[in-house]
């Protein structure tokens, strides 16, 4: 977990301040001032989802939800919290990584002469308002998939070198939400141009705010603010760590990467592949999930082709497909290959855990299956059958 304590701190030593609910208005018209395009949660169609934002007044003021293992409903608060929700059915990554992205055209002349034009990568100056702290750690676990290594995908790396990213501390999880076990929150610790900690007490609503970069400094400073008190600091600390102590979900307290390398036998595989459809849900909403697969098409000429890339899934058939078939042709491995990629294997490819607790794999699988339940369950199959006698 990253310390409640950061609460207060900024960049090179700058003084947190506090920003009134009015300021977001003015946070949103400076950044669109700035060329940003604006992305935020706001409520439409009965969640609270990521869209284009045109004012303060589209975030979702006073909308709260409520979650469980494959149940999602917003409700009316009574407060007018802004950011007293937790993780909604979207990540911010289809903005970085799209879910369809053209790679090149090729077109053919009279002459019969093939011209490839390379896609050049579009150009998108995003500012995301309201990144969650699980959210803030799941695009850094990106970067390094993405742009970290040996190849690089240039369209991620266009639309990640411009993105100017508002954190917001978690002050209220969800019931699915478990990212203490991953160390990824409630409070946000590195990679944001300002971090917001929303504050409703007596005192009034107001965020505690701090710069991160010094492009977050130059917009904080267009902003209306005043320094922070020791009220306002205190009751920001005392929000997060609370938040920390009130997750819906946990992880056992063990090496899951270990735990993950010593049961892939397990009968507890064989009870989830029971209830799992394999539609791919928990991939499509996963904030980490990154694979793509390729397809070319043309046209009915045949002188014009495209080359596409696509988000892909580990439980498609398709996905290990080989001449002879697929790699892995039942449920239980495919189940097994994204479970245990994502909180063991993953470490051997990018050093670090593919999970950041967000729980959006829980509310959103139609059969409410629930990674942190399964993960116990291996855990105590693993300990009772290393038990002696």
């Amino acid at each position: 977990m990253t310390d409640a304590g950061n609460a207060g701190a900024a960049l090179d030593g700058q003084p947190a301040v506090v920003l009134h609910r009015e300021a977001l208005h003015s946070l949103v018209r400076v950044l669109k001032r700035r060329g940003r395009t604006v992305i935020g949660p706001t409520v439409r169609d009965q969640a609270i989802v990521l869209g284009e934002l045109e004012s303060g007044d589209d975030l979702p003021h006073g909308w709260g939800v409520e979650l469980d293992a494959g149940r999602y409903r917003i409700r009316r608060r009574v407060d007018t919290a802004v950011f007293a929700h937790s993780a909604g059915p979207q990540s911010w990554k289809p903005f970085l990584h799209p879910q369809r992205v053209r790679r090149w055209t090729a077109d053919r002349d009279p002459d019969g002469e093939v011209t490839v034009h390379e896609e050049e990568p579009q150009s998108v100056s995003y500012a995301f308002l309201g990144v969650r702290p699980c959210d803030l750690r799941a695009i850094r676990i990106l970067d390094r998939v993405m742009i970290g290594g040996r190849f690089k995908d240039p369209a991620y790396g266009s639309r990640r070198a411009g993105a100017f990213l508002i954190a917001v501390e978690c002050t209220e999880p969800g019931a699915t939400c478990f990212c203490v076990s991953m160390g990824s929150g409630p409070a946000v610790d590195m990679g944001y141009d300002l971090a917001l900690t929303e504050v409703l007490d007596d005192a009034g609503h107001r965020f505690l705010c701090r710069s991160g970069s010094e492009e977050g400094s130059a917009v904080l400073a267009e902003l209306p603010r005043q320094p922070a008190d020791d009220v306002t600091r205190a009751a920001a600390v005392d929000a997060v760590r609370m938040a920390a102590e009130r997750m819906g979900r946990a992880m056992p307290p063990v090496d899951l990467r270990t735990l993950m390398r010593d049961t892939l036998e397990a009968d507890r595989w064989d009870d989830v592949t029971a209830r799992c459809l394999n539609c791919g849900n928990c991939t499509m909403v996963c904030p980490t999930c990154f694979c793509t697969t390729t397809e070319d098409v043309s046209d009915l000429s045949g002188d014009h082709a495209e080359r596409w890339s696509r988000w892909d899934s580990c439980y498609d058939l398709d996905f290990t497909r080989l001449h002879d078939g697929p790699v892995r042709a039942s449920q239980r491995s495919r189940y097994r290959q994204w479970l245990t990629h994502k909180i063991g294997t993953w470490h051997d490819q990018f050093d670090s855990t593919g999970c950041v607790g967000c729980g959006r794999c829980i509310v959103w699988c139609p059969t409410g299956i629930d990674l942190t339940e399964e993960v116990h369950a291996l855990h105590r199959e693993a300990t009772q059958k290393g038990a002696p006698g």
